[in-house]
């Protein structure tokens, strides 16, 4: 019985739900300007795993009026949504975005960059597996002694066994599946784990009827080592996504965590790069990265720049020049002036441009992202259709029954809505691993279509790391002497220099650069 009245445990629920979204306070603070009268808003959505998911988030946010354009990241999870501050000469509550995603059933929250902890969700998935493929292996053995002639009171026994192993494990290992089939049916959508559920459970159910009805035949073990493989499969997917992350993660780490900021009686004050404002004065030491682009006020210094130019020859820094964030300060200290915000910094920019591009909506991504959405209704509609047409054709519906749970198992697997996005985000993240920055997803289909490249000549097409090539004539000795001193910096050429010596060298006891 329940202490609300009939029909309002909806709205409840629906109150419970925005309650628990960001404020409009947070969601504005953490949206930044972009340009004409536009804010861009970055939410995390942690259920994103096919492309229905992305359709539908996308979708529902794009039927807002105040919305311009709303893009689902796949591999961080991440929805990107620009919209107008105002509507008919009405403020925009920003709210109303997180409210629009999470009715469509998806949990949602302000975006930050994953850490470097542990994945909860891969070690759970991992015990899936395992879980289901223990079973899987202990019921074939069962399986095996009832196709070896086990007959009447044995062969019910060990399909009894069987049943006891699988019931378990399918709640278990198959919650993931269970959980997001829920989670869309009960808002009226359909997504690529219902058939999954459906066949499992129906397999299931079936294999149990005929086992307390003594049949000869039962499919415990067809029903757990296909969980067994889809759950490899939904592994595999989720570790893949997070080494595609890499390139963004990769980027988002050459910004260190905070700063030291120089305050006006001479003191000094450790702060997040978050909390960085423009006009802060920052003391950046020798070895560490530029955490906001700023304006250097004193001291001259060595600074790797090839993040921004792909130059390997680093820049002289003095008083007046303008750096970015990302940069490497090599050789001195420097006091510099911050000129933006860690959210508004060349850095922020690069990592939008590499977001765009996973995200990016390609020729062949558009054809897969279509093909996805009537994916699990043509699914459905088959198996209906299977089931009806057998039925009818020769009357025998536990044979039609037996066709139709055929037919969902064939179709469970849901690699056509995530090959496409994945793939696109794993070359996105080895392009970049290997010094190439993509801004457009659509680039790399043109790419396999170039019969000629035109470089230029600022010589971005080196590696960006020195290395000496003509040691004729050096004395050996003095070369090792050289590469002694060089160990010292940090500067390229002195990398370089140290390097090209593989054996012992002397050891100095004070060195000043």
């Amino acid at each position: 019985m329940s202490c609300c009245a009939p029909g309002t445990e909806g709205a409840l629920d629906a109150a419970r739900a925005r309650s628990a979204l960001p404020s409009s306070e947070e969601l504005l603070l953490a949206s930044r300007p972009v340009g004409e009268g536009l804010r861009q808003s970055d939410l995390s959505v942690p259920g994103v795993h096919c492309g229905a998911c992305i359709t539908t988030i996308e979708t529902a946010l794009q039927a807002l009026p105040a919305v311009e354009r709303a893009r689902v990241n796949l591999s961080t999870r991440r929805v990107s949504v620009v919209w107008k501050e105002q509507v008919d000469d009405t403020a925009t509550d920003p709210q109303v975005m997180a409210a629009a995603i999470a009715a469509t059933g998806y949990e949602t929250h302000l975006f930050s960059l994953p850490g470097d902890g542990e994945d909860d969700l891969r070690n759970q998935l991992i015990r899936a597996v395992a879980v289901s493929g223990f079973a899987a292996t202990n019921i074939m053995l069962l399986s095996v002694s009832v196709w070896s002639g086990a007959e009447a009171a044995t062969r019910d026994l060990f399909h009894w066994i069987s049943a006891f192993i699988a019931g378990p494990t399918l709640i278990y290992a198959g919650r993931f599946f269970y959980r997001s089939a829920w989670n869309v049916l009960r808002h009226g959508r359909t997504n690529m784990d219902v058939p999954i559920a459906i066949a499992i459970t129906l397999s299931y159910v079936f294999s149990l009827w005929e086992t307390l009805h003594s049949a000869q035949h039962a499919w415990f073990d067809a029903t757990v080592s296909l969980l067994f493989f889809l759950l490899i499969g939904r592994t595999l997917d989720h570790v893949m996504r997070d080494r595609a992350r890499s390139a963004i993660t990769g980027l988002a780490r050459l910004s260190p965590r905070g700063a030291m900021v120089m305050l006006a009686d001479g003191t000094r004050d450790y702060r997040p790069v978050e909390e960085i404002a423009v006009g802060d004065h920052l003391a950046i030491a020798a070895g560490e990265r530029i955490p906001v682009d700023c304006r250097v006020l004193t001291g001259a210094s060595d600074v790797d720049r090839s993040i921004v130019n792909g130059e390997s020859d680093p820049l002289a820094a003095g008083p007046g020049t303008r750096l970015e964030a990302g940069a490497m300060n090599l050789t001195g200290s420097l006091l510099v002036e911050a000129v933006s915000t860690a959210r508004d910094s060349f850095l922020s920019e690069v990592i939008g441009l590499m977001e765009a591009a996973e995200g990016g909506r390609a020729r062949y991504r558009r054809i897969a992202d279509r093909a996805s959405q009537v994916y699990a209704p043509v699914v459905h509609v088959m198996a209906l259709g299977s089931f009806l047409g057998w039925g009818l054709y020769d009357g025998d519906w536990k044979h039609a029954l037996m066709v139709s749970i055929a037919v969902l198992i064939i179709t469970c697997p849901c690699a056509l809505a995530l090959a496409v996005p994945v793939v696109q985000v794993v070359a996105a993240g080895r392009l970049f691993a290997g010094g190439v920055m993509v801004k457009d997803g659509s680039a790399m289909e043109r790419l396999a279509e170039i019969d000629t490249a035109v470089f230029d000549k600022t010589g971005t097409l080196t590696l960006g790391k020195p290395r000496l090539v003509d040691r004729d004539g050096v004395n050996r000795a003095h070369l090792a002497l050289a590469a002694a001193l060089a160990a010292h910096s940090r500067h390229p050429l002195s990398i370089a220099l140290a390097g090209a010596v593989p054996g012992p060298t002397p050891v100095f006891g004070e060195v000043r650069e």
